[in-house]
This record gives structure tokens, sequence and C-alpha cells, in this order.
């Protein structure tokens, strides 16, 4: 088997500039740890709540691989604020496949969103994205994803090479088991520059400043019978969430 091409790796203390610079940069999982402030085993404790996620039952392309929990939240004053269950809307200028629809996913559970981990990360994103376009509120969203290899293949980003029309995109890696590929892509939006890596640790972190880079990852296949790959994805944006009725 090809080996896949390694994540260029960014001090946590630079992730700031890298985005800066070049918009997007990869945190491996002591990198992020020390980024967020939190142990990885704490995140860790969190990785059994993968196995509780429900069925994405909005796929256009009539696939059933994904599965998946949703929770929005307010990073303000330094202080993190949930706020009541809402739809995840995007444009079609954003997501031509499933764009324009209120989708309904099952909330990330109590257990998880509750944990100070979980917090300090909220927090650090919000550091992050303030660092970037100035301290103002921020509004998460908080996507639990599991791709698998149930129809053969699994595609983490059916929408295909995008942008998600927020500020700052982090994908963690949570977990990759009985699977190849799941390659990242990362382009300039309005240049040919690219980058391509595979995430393969728990808990490496990647980071875009989604104005400036489009991005997506290749399909999933098995490497015996089943496998499935595992990312918890936060998006920040300013001025409120995505909404139709915006």
């Amino acid at each position: 088997m090809k080996a896949p091409f390694a994540a260029p790796i960014t001090p946590p203390e630079q992730a700031g500039v890298a985005l800066a610079e070049q918009g997007q940069a990869v945190l491996d999982p002591a990198g992020f740890a020390a980024l967020v402030g939190a142990p990885l085993t704490a995140f860790d404790a969190m990785r059994s709540s993968w196995d509780e996620l429900a069925p994405d039952t909005y796929l256009r392309d009539g696939g059933h691989y994904r599965r998946r929990r949703h929770s929005c939240f307010v990073v303000r004053g330094g202080e993190v604020e949930p706020v009541p269950h809402r739809p995840h809307w995007q444009p079609i200028e954003y997501n031509a496949l499933h764009g324009g629809l209120e989708r309904w996913f099952e909330p990330i559970t109590a257990g998880v969103v509750a944990r100070e981990a979980w917090q300090k990360m909220l927090l650090a994103m919000g550091r992050l994205a303030s660092s970037l376009r100035g301290d103002q509120p921020w509004y998460v969203e908080a996507h639990q994803f599991r791709i698998d290899t149930t129809d053969g293949i699994g595609r983490p980003t059916p929408e295909g090479a995008h942008r998600d029309g927020v500020d700052l995109v982090a994908v963690l890696l949570v977990g990759r088991e009985g699977i190849k590929g799941g390659e990242t892509r990362v382009f300039d939006a309005d240049g040919p520059t690219g980058v391509r890596f595979t995430l393969q640790e728990p808990w490496s972190c990647l980071l875009l400043d989604d104005a400036r880079v489009i991005h997506e990852s290749t399909p999933i296949q098995p490497l015996e019978a089943y496998g499935h790959r595992d990312t918890l994805v936060l998006t920040l944006r300013a001025g409120g969430f995505q909404s139709f009725n915006a």
C-alpha cells in the first residue's frame, strides 16, 4: 500500500501566524492539547460518544455512510454559551449538494458538552478566530461525524472541495479504524497552491481560514470488511449563525 502523505506540522504557538500567512495550519495531538490547555486523556474520554451517533438522513447521493450529531454555541467574553437546539443550514453557494436545506440532527450529548476540556477547546478556538478577525462574539457549530464503509466507500465531503461560509474551521481527527483513504486536500481559494496529507493520529487538528482556502477529504475504503473515520468539525463565524431567515 502506498504510504500516505504526512501532514506539515505547525507548533501551537505559531498557529495564528500560520493561519494569517498561509490560511491553514496543522497541529499534532500534543500541539492541539497545548493550544487548548487540556490533556489528551480528557478528549479520549469523549471518544465513546462517537459510537452513539444517529444516521444522517439528508444525504442526497443516496448513501448510508454518515452518522452525526450537531450543537451550537456562542463564545463571548471568555464564556461559552449554549444556544437552543437549531438546524444546520448552508447556502447553495457553499454547499451545492445540501445547501438550502434546514437539516436537523440530534444534539451532542450533555455529558460531552459539559466537560471542562470541551469548554476549553471552544474558548481556544474563539481566541484563535479573534486573532484573525478581531475580538468579538463567535458563533460556533460543532459536528460529530462518523463516516463508514457500509456502502463500500464512505465520503467525508460528498459536496466536494468547498468553503463553509464561516471564518475559522477546525477539523479534528478522532480516530481511523480499518480504512484506507481519507486524504485531506487544502487549496488556495484564488490560486493553484495546495497541500495534501492524511491525518493519522487521534486529535490531530487541521485549522483553516475559510475565506482564503477550500478543502476536501477523499473517500475512504475498508481494508477488510468494514471501517470508519471519526472527526469533530468546529466552525466559527462572526455576526451570527448561517440561517435561511438571516
